[in-house]
């Protein structure tokens, strides 16, 4: 309908400016057939347009006997065979022509689907975005269920639809109502059915270990029928509309906080769709004590994973590493997480309690971890060369026995030794480690001392040790050695005659 006015503009356009009917409906930007019509009221007599026949119209008995046999036959592969029956169109227009003649299903009708109180609830997944966390972006999820009579929402976000997450969105739920409802209706997401042929379906093992502690039965929809999910389909679009859009928030916490407190208070205080003189609060109070209690205990929702840890102290879950003793590595560990905490086990043995972090490569560390191998670490190096000395020279435990009586540092004696043992090889520090235990010395000082006596008794001068500057130049170099005859030739002249020559050679 239009008004008094635009109708009376139409009038005078047609009588005073004699506009075609065309001309009025774009400049005035309405429909022609509303031109028409206005003119037809006034008593304006309107010249009847001949509509021109469609060059496709002999070919209408083809495309709908073909269209009647295969309903989903694309309009390209139905151009190309008209064409070759002599279609002289464009693909496009041809397209329009079978949008029109394309027999449709007949619309379905649905029955309004009305449960009693305490009856039923039903949940789903919805994706909200995402959430940066330090370096990793996780989906941001929104588990929602709705009691089907009352209406009463539960809404919790986390960081991933992960079996896990969805048995910690029903304990929660459960928690929030203070009760279960006997039947809950699922799409057929993996998380509920893992496999389905026709009626035949296979439950996802958890959830049916989740329905027997809580005593409700698990009801997923038919294939391609959300219309039998739509409360809460119409309650995740109410959750976008209502409570997410345009809402700031610090992190997943305080989101889940503000959730909170919306279910409990807008999204509560709304009107019931059954019942509109009600609140969906008030209607939910007479709901509540018609649900099942809860049992004693809520169902377990740690998650547990198996994990082989490598050489490295580190135990990698959830992209983050998490630090065990190093007694424990080459094992496979279990882990149990929740979403504030990560503990690691070796079987009934807790190893280490970590707080989780949703981060990315990450690496989470008890510092007594870390210092625990690094003394390790220290420990064995001199372990090694304490064995080496054993082997080398077997007097050298009871010298490391008697130093250790007087305080001496064991580390400072060890690299002394070993240098000795480079130096002079194995019998000769045996020997000397025997005269410096005979002489009561056990200090690395004694030991140099009769090494270096029995060196000049064999008439052997002490080893020089030569070290380069650390200067590339000169860690690669190679020099051409020399003949000796030379200098040996001074020891076989007579002494007058090197003299003579020595002054000889003065300037």
């Amino acid at each position: 309908m239009i008004g008094r006015a635009l109708e009376a503009e139409i009038l005078r356009l047609h009588h005073s400016e004699h506009w075609p009917i065309g001309t009025i409906a774009m400049q005035l930007r309405v429909h022609h057939s509303t031109v028409r019509r206005v003119l037809a009221q006034a008593g304006v007599p309107v010249m009847q347009t001949t509509v021109r026949a469609s060059i496709a119209a002999p070919y209408f008995a083809f495309i709908l006997e073909t269209l009647t046999k295969y309903p989903t036959l694309r309009a390209s592969r139905l151009y190309q065979m008209v064409r070759e029956r002599g279609y002289p169109g464009a693909p496009d227009h041809f397209r329009a022509i079978v949008a029109q003649l394309r027999p449709r299903r007949a619309a379905e009708a649905y029955l309004r689907l009305r449960t009693l109180p305490g009856q039923e609830a039903q949940t789903d997944w919805a994706h909200f975005s995402t959430l940066t966390v330090g370096r990793a972006v996780r989906p941001l999820m929104a588990f929602v269920m709705v009691l089907s009579y009352s209406r009463q929402l539960f809404l919790r976000f986390y960081l991933g639809a992960a079996m896990n997450y969805f048995i910690r969105g029903h304990v929660e739920a459960f928690a929030a109502f203070n009760a279960v409802p006997r039947v809950l209706l699922y799409d057929n997401l993996k998380s509920a059915v893992l496999e389905r042929a026709g009626d035949a379906i296979r439950f996802n093992p958890t959830l049916l270990e989740l329905a027997a502690h809580y005593r409700y039965e698990p009801r997923p929809v038919a294939v391609a029928r959300g219309n039998e999910k739509g409360r809460v389909e119409r309650a995740i679009r109410f959750v976008r509309d209502a409570f997410f859009a345009a809402r700031t928030f610090r992190d997943l916490d305080d989101l889940n906080a503000q959730a909170d407190a919306w279910c409990r208070g807008a999204a509560a205080d709304r009107l019931c769709p059954e019942d509109r003189s009600r609140t969906v609060w008030a209607v939910f109070a007479e709901e509540q004590p018609r649900l099942l209690a809860l049992p004693e205990n809520p169902f377990p929702t740690e998650e547990r994973i198996e994990v082989s840890v490598n050489k490295t102290p580190y135990a990698r879950f959830d992209w983050n590493d998490y630090s065990i003793p190093h007694t424990h590595v080459r094992r496979t560990l279990t882990v149990l997480a929740t979403l504030d905490t990560v503990r690691i086990l070796d079987g009934q043995v807790l190893l280490a309690t970590h707080r989780r972090s949703f981060d990315r490569g990450a690496q989470i560390e008890v510092p007594a971890h870390v210092e625990a191998l690094v003394s390790h670490k220290r420990s064995a190096r001199a372990n090694r060369a304490q064995d080496r000395l054993h082997h080398a020279a077997p007097s050298a435990q009871a010298l490391f026995l008697r130093a250790a009586e007087r305080g001496a540092h064991l580390g400072v004696l060890t690299r002394g030794l070993l240098a000795l043992l480079a130096s002079h090889g194995a019998s000769a520090l045996e020997a000397a480690i025997a005269a410096a235990l005979a002489e009561d010395a056990a200090h690395l000082g004694a030991v140099r001392h009769f090494i270096d006596a029995q060196a000049n008794a064999r008439g052997q001068r002490p080893p020089i040790a030569v070290v380069l500057p650390n200067d590339p130049r000169l860690q690669d170099i190679s020099a051409r050695p020399q003949p000796l005859s030379d200098y040996e030739q001074l020891t076989t002249q007579p002494d007058h005659e090197r003299t003579h020559d020595d002054h000889q050679s003065q300037p």
